[in-house]
C-alpha cells in the first residue's frame, strides 16, 4: 500500500522536502571504500583488479580471460530463443532511428563585421559502457548505451558486464555482439569503473563511461570525474504518475509495480485528485503484487518509497512534479496538453494511458538512462550529444580588427592585460 500524504496537510512540504532530501543519501562507508578501489588499481593495475573480481563476483581472471571469447558469445547467442533476438533486433532498429534523427549538423555563422564562425561536431574517441548486473539482467541497457555512442561516431566502445559467480544472461553477450561490441570485460561495481577511468595492462582506458549501477558505481563514477566525462550520476529508478478518476487502476497499478520491482531504493509516486481512485489503486497494487516474480522486492520499495498524493486539484500536482523532478513522469489526466507545458523538471514524461513507460524502457526511442535523485532539474537523458563534442574555428579580417578591436582594447585595459590589448593594437596601428 502506498503511503499516503494529503496536499492539505499541515506538514506536507516538510514530508515532500523529506522525500525529496532522502535519495540525495551520502555513504561514507562506501565512499572510502570506493576511494581505496580506484586507488589501488590506479597503482597495481590487472593484479589488484583481478583481486577485486574475485572478492566481489567470486570468478578468476587474468589477462587471458577477463575479456568474453568468441566461444563465450556464440554458446550465448545459441541460448538465445530467435524471438528474444528478433525483439531485441526491432528495439535495435528502432532506437537507431531516433538517435540518428538527433545528430546536430555542422553550421557556419557570419556577421557584418567580417566575422566567420564555423562550429562543428566530433565524436570522443572512446567509451566505456556498463551494463548493470546483480539483480536483474540489462539487455535493453545495451542497445540504450551502445547505440547513442555508435550514432554519435564514437570509433572504440568497450564494454563491461558484472558475471557472479560466472553467470551471465546469454541475451546480454547476444546483444553485444549484434551491436558489434567485440571487448567485452568481466568486471562489475566500482573496480569496473576504476579499469576503465585508469586503464590496466589489459583494459582500455576511456574519455567517457556511461551506464546506470548500484551505490558502488555511482560513487566511483563521481570519483573518476576529474579524469574522464560520465553520462550522470544515477540512482534507483523512479515513477511518478499524474492521474485522475478517468483510468483504470489497474493499468496504473502495473505502471507503479513496473518500476518498482527494479531496486528496494526504487521509487513509486502516485498523485491523485481522488482518494476512491487511490484506495482502487492499492487493492490492485496488492492483487498485483503477489503475482510477480520479484514480490519481495516491490513489496519493500512500495512500503519504503511509495507514496499516494491526494491533492485537491489536478493542477496543484504541477508544483510538487517541479520540486521532485522525477526520472520517469506519467501524464493520464484530462489536462494533460496543459500540464505537460507547465512541467519543466522531468527525465522523460509519457502522455496518455497508451504510452506505459514500460515501452519507453524497451523499444520507443530515447535512451532509458534517464537523471535521477531530482537531477532532472539540471540534466537531460541520455543521447548522442553525451559523446559529442563542439569545436569552432574562427576567422576575422582587418575590417573586423578595426570595427572591434577598440571595445576588445579597453575591456582588455579594464581587466588589467596589457599583452591582450597590444595583440590587438599592434594589428590597429598597421
Amino acid at each position: 500500500m502506498l503511503n499516503l500524504l494529503k496536499y492539505k496537510d499541515e506538514n506536507f512540504q516538510i514530508i515532500i522536502k523529506e522525500i525529496i532530501n532522502s535519495r540525495k543519501s551520502f555513504d561514507e562507508d562506501i565512499t572510502n571504500k570506493v576511494k581505496d578501489i580506484m586507488l589501488t588499481i590506479k597503482n597495481n593495475g590487472d593484479s589488484s583488479l583481478f583481486e577485486y573480481i574475485k572478492k566481489y563476483d567470486n570468478v578468476e581472471c587474468s589477462a587471458d580471460n577477463i575479456c568474453y571469447s568468441k566461444d563465450d558469445i556464440n554458446s550465448a547467442k545459441e541460448n538465445c530463443s530467435k524471438e528474444s533476438i528478433d525483439a531485441i533486433t526491432l528495439a535495435k532498429n528502432r532506437i537507431e532511428a531516433f538517435h540518428k534523427h538527433q545528430l546536430p549538423e555542422d553550421s557556419i555563422y557570419k556577421d557584418n563585421d567580417d566575422v566567420s564562425i564555423k562550429t562543428k561536431w566530433l565524436p570522443l574517441d572512446s567509451a566505456g559502457i556498463y551494463i548493470p548486473g546483480g539483480t536483474a539482467s540489462y539487455p535493453s541497457s545495451v542497445l540504450m548505451g551502445v547505440i547513442p555512442a555508435q550514432v554519435a561516431g564514437v570509433k572504440k566502445i568497450y564494454a563491461t558486464v558484472p558475471c557472479p559467480n560466472n553467470e551471465i544472461d546469454p541475451l546480454v553477450l547476444a546483444t553485444l555482439d549484434l551491436c558489434g561490441i567485440e571487448e567485452i570485460y568481466k568486471i562489475g561495481g566500482a573496480q569496473a569503473i576504476a579499469a576503465l577511468t585508469w586503464g590496466t595492462e589489459t583494459v582500455q582506458n576511456v574519455d567517457i563511461i556511461i551506464g546506470p549501477g548500484n551505490k558502488w558505481v555511482a560513487e566511483a563514477k563521481k570519483q573518476a570525474l576529474s579524469n574522464i566525462n560520465i553520462d550522470m550520476l544515477a540512482g534507483p529508478s523512479e515513477i511518478l504518475i499524474l492521474a485522475d478518476k478517468d483510468n483504470r487502476a489497474d493499468w496504473v497499478a502495473a505502471d507503479l509495480l513496473s518500476q518498482a520491482e527494479h531496486d528496494i531504493s526504487a521509487q513509486a509516486i502516485l498523485i491523485t485528485d481522488c482518494e476512491n481512485f487511490l484506495e482502487d489503486v492499492n487493492k490492485e497494487l496488492a492483487v498485483q503484487t503477489e503475482l510477480l516474480k520479484r514480490k519481495d522486492i516491490v513489496k519493500k520499495s512500495i512500503a519504503d518509497n511509495g507514496y499516494g498524493i491526494l491533492v485537491k486539484n489536478i493542477k496543484d500536482a504541477i508544483g510538487i512534479i517541479n520540486d521532485i523532478a522525477p526520472e520517469h513522469l506519467s501524464l493520464l489526466c484530462k489536462e494533460n496538453g496543459y500540464i505537460e507545458k507547465k512541467i519543466t523538471n522531468a527525465g522523460v514524461i509519457f502522455s496518455d494511458e497508451w504510452t506505459p513507460e514500460s515501452m519507453g524502457d524497451y523499444i520507443i526511442g530515447p535512451s532509458h538512462v534517464l537523471p535521477t535523485n531530482g537531477m532532472a532539474k539540471r540534466q537531460s537523458g541520455l543521447s548522442v550529444f553525451n559523446f559529442l563534442r563542439r569545436q569552432s574555428t574562427i576567422s576575422s579580417s582587418k575590417k573586423t580588427i578595426n570595427n572591434l578591436g577598440p571595445s576588445a582594447i579597453l575591456l582588455a585595459d579594464c581587466e588589467g592585460l596589457d599583452a591582450h590589448a597590444n595583440s590587438i593594437k599592434i594589428r590597429i596601428k598597421d
